[in-house]
């Protein structure tokens, strides 16, 4: 399918900045800021469309040799979408990478999400201006600020009052590729939009990193024909960060790494775990309320941490 880009220029309703006080959870909309042509980040330049105009609520990571990732995927994604984004990103921890996604509902959200909490930059384009007006999906203000107070930033290149068009999310596209070194894609149906940043990745000549899914879901149809097509296959975090060109750790400093920073809970478990012990037993032997003792144990298998085989559960 032959998708078009189209270039027009938006024709939003002229921009009227007025002193208010901001709403509880909203983003003070006199925090926008129009970027200079200087300070736009270099690989968009290099793009076939580079933007003319790009605003900017937040501040661009001033660290030097950053490496950007898109992270994309379905609106409608399965639980297995969920835990493949969160476990991959996770594995990120401690690189000098920034986690690049457009605001939708969906992987785009659980990704900017996932990125805060192990410490990772991320970046946001969302599909239309940055206004409390225009902002789109509304339902994502709360995590607009979360990712402004730490120490992200959104970025469109529509004028602040630019309410989301079904034409403006591939231009959006575009900019999420552009930005990135690889982009990711979590899931996918055979007719998704996800399709249209994947195939401007290989435009752009990004690497184009994709998740396997179930051949019985309809939510890896898209994903699976990207891999038949040449798409590199994602398994965990070490595929990606090898694709990314980062020196992978040996397993002594890799096992580290994994277990720094364990929550006194989490600590609880690995104690336990000097051998491999069935969940009944162990849920006994944390002396804790069987709801959180299993959200524990969720939390460790999704950070990879432990994992659960043949009924016992054991150390990563």
């Amino acid at each position: 399918m032959k998708v078009v880009i189209i270039t027009k220029e938006p024709h939003p309703s002229p921009l009227l900045v007025k002193e208010r006080v901001p709403k509880a959870g909203e983003v003070n909309f006199m925090k926008i800021k129009k970027l200079s042509n200087d300070k736009f980040p270099k690989a968009l330049l290099e793009i076939p469309q580079p933007p003319q105009n790009l605003w900017i609520i937040g501040e661009l990571p001033k660290e030097e040799n950053l490496i950007y990732l898109s992270v994309v995927g379905s609106r409608k994604f399965t639980s297995y979408g969920r835990e493949a984004c969160e476990k991959i990103i996770a594995g990120l921890k401690g690189y000098p990478i920034v986690i690049v996604s457009g605001f939708a509902m969906g992987i785009d959200t659980i990704a900017h999400k996932k990125a805060m909490q192990v410490g990772l930059t991320t970046i946001v384009f969302p599909g239309s201006g940055l206004s409390d007006e225009a902002i789109y999906p509304k339902t994502n203000v709360r995590l607009m600020n979360e990712v402004v107070e730490s120490g992200g930033c959104l970025i469109s290149e529509f004028e602040p009052d630019f309410k989301a068009t079904q034409w403006g999310f591939p231009m959006r596209n575009r900019l999420m590729a552009g930005i990135s070194k690889a982009v990711l894609i979590i899931e996918a149906e055979e007719r998704s939009g996800t399709l249209i940043t994947a195939r401007l990745t290989t435009e752009y000549n990004r690497d184009l990193l994709v998740v396997p899914g179930s051949i019985f879901s309809s939510n890896s149809k898209g994903t699976n024909r990207l891999l038949k097509a040449g798409a590199t296959p994602v398994t965990c975090s070490e595929d990606v960060l090898e694709a990314l060109g980062f020196e992978l750790p040996k397993d002594e400093e890799k096992q580290k790494r994994l277990f720094e920073n364990l929550s006194p809970e989490e600590k609880k478990v690995t104690d336990l775990l000097h051998e491999p012990i069935g969940r009944d037993d162990l849920i006994r032997a944390m002396k804790m309320p069987i709801p959180t003792a299993n959200a524990i144990l969720s939390v460790m298998e999704i950070k990879g941490l432990i994992k659960e085989e043949m009924g016992e559960i054991r150390l990563a």
